[in-house]
């Protein structure tokens, strides 16, 4: 009779220790580690500030800001954008563990934080900004400038017409009073944390109506369609309906970005809702100014950017526009090239300068530089599509992926 074969055979079942070193798990070149050590450098006092655990005072200890950070920044230069993947990496990737160093993490704070800090970001970006140009790697000699439309987080069957919307809130209020006079006569085996959630979500939509009908003259304001009634989304009222780059028609945002041609930093960003490039030269310019206490020689922009009154104060400022050229008064056929009746001398100096080769040689610089880091931006950094609503929550994701695209560009080129 043949003897039972012996195999080592698996137990998953049986509880196991194992001695876990998370230093010598990373490399001494690997990102995390490099980003880490410019979070440590940086003044992180900003974001201290709001933590209401002190020494000396009750209560449990609040997680190191610097963790979060370095975790959403990683998380965003893999081209990870969502708290729950983050979350679920942090317990099961050696990087977003090392990061972490043994504490413990959640989506839900994780989510919180990416929109919890907008001035703080703002700060942190403007000081490694300051310490590429107290490097002299940043001159802001050149910059360009483009926009990219992002899709928002909202459907198109949530846009509404006045009426409706009147509608909504009306059905809106009734649903509170409802769920208020359940909770007094519900069974107590009724989950309590289930009713405030239901009565959570019933006051965020009637406070999302309530913004959508605040939103609705804004939007009149700027329709041009006599046949159609100006509609407002349900879900995010401050997204509006844009031409995007295949063509198509959908509820998104503007984001503007400004990029030094020379170091290829983004050194201005923005989040709009117009769905034109007009009127969003001044702002960024402006933006640039406060935070860099400079402003940059040239700028480079397409045609949908500046009217001729906007290069006038542009030009005020100092700052050369390079921008295609074109005629105040398309009616009279005349040659953009050439000086125009009653062009003003800063008018006439942009005509020149981009009629001349040299000029037209520097405008190429413009799509080189703008369009690709757009593209980087959308492909890497989270800016496919928004998953957050409303535009202040808008231009943090931006500031999001502004920093984590300079950060890795400095640590990729030796700069930090």
């Amino acid at each position: 009779m043949d003897e039972a074969v012996r195999l080592r055979e698996a137990n998953r079942k049986q509880l196991r220790l194992e001695s876990v070193d998370l230093d010598s798990r990373l490399g001494l070149d690997h990102p995390a580690r490099a980003i880490w050590r410019v979070l440590e450098a940086m003044d992180l006092s900003r974001f201290e500030a709001p933590i209401k655990a002190r020494e000396g005072s009750a209560g449990r200890d609040a997680t190191d800001p610097r963790i979060s950070l370095a975790l959403w920044l990683y998380a965003l230069s893999q081209g990870v954008a969502s708290a729950r993947e983050v979350a679920r990496l942090s317990a099961a990737h050696d990087a977003y563990k090392w990061i972490c160093g043994g504490v413990s993490v959640n989506h839900h704070m994780l989510s919180d934080f990416r929109v919890d800090h907008g001035a703080a970001l703002d700060e942190l970006l403007s000081q490694l900004l300051a310490v590429l140009i107290h490097k002299k790697l940043v001159k802001l000699h050149r910059v360009a400038q483009d926009g990219t439309r992002v899709r928002a987080s909202a459907g198109a069957a949530s846009f509404r017409r006045k009426p409706r919307l009147e509608q909504c809130l009306s059905q809106a209020r009734a649903h509170i009073e409802a769920l208020a006079r359940e909770a007094e006569h519900s069974p107590p085996e009724r989950g309590v944390r289930a009713q405030a959630a239901q009565a959570r979500a019933a006051r965020e939509y009637h406070e999302r109506v309530e913004q959508a009908l605040a939103e609705l003259p804004k939007v009149a304001a700027v329709h041009k369609n006599p046949k159609t009634e100006p509609r407002v989304s349900t879900t995010d009222p401050q997204a509006r309906v844009m031409k995007m780059s295949d063509g198509g028609f959908r509820p998104a945002y503007n984001l503007q970005f400004s990029t030094d041609i020379d170091s290829r930093v983004i050194v201005g960003f923005g989040a709009s809702n117009a769905g034109t490039d007009n009127e969003q030269l001044e702002p960024m310019l402006a933006q640039i100014q406060q935070r860099t206490e400079r402003a940059p020689e040239q700028t480079l922009v397409d045609g949908g950017y500046a009217s001729f009154d906007s290069l006038e104060r542009v030009a005020a400022q100092g700052v050369e526009v390079f921008m295609p050229l074109r005629t105040q008064n398309q009616t009279y056929r005349l040659d953009p090239a050439q000086p125009h009746p009653g062009d003003s001398p800063a008018i006439a100096d942009y005509r020149q300068r981009m009629a001349s080769v040299e000029g037209r040689q520097i405008y190429k610089q413009r799509a080189a530089t703008a369009e690709t880091v757009n593209a980087d931006l959308k492909t890497w950094r989270g800016l496919d599509r928004l998953l957050v609503r409303g535009s202040s929550k808008v231009l943090i994701v931006a500031t999001w992926a502004a920093l984590t695209y300079n950060l890795l560009r400095s640590i990729r080129m030796g700069w930090l």
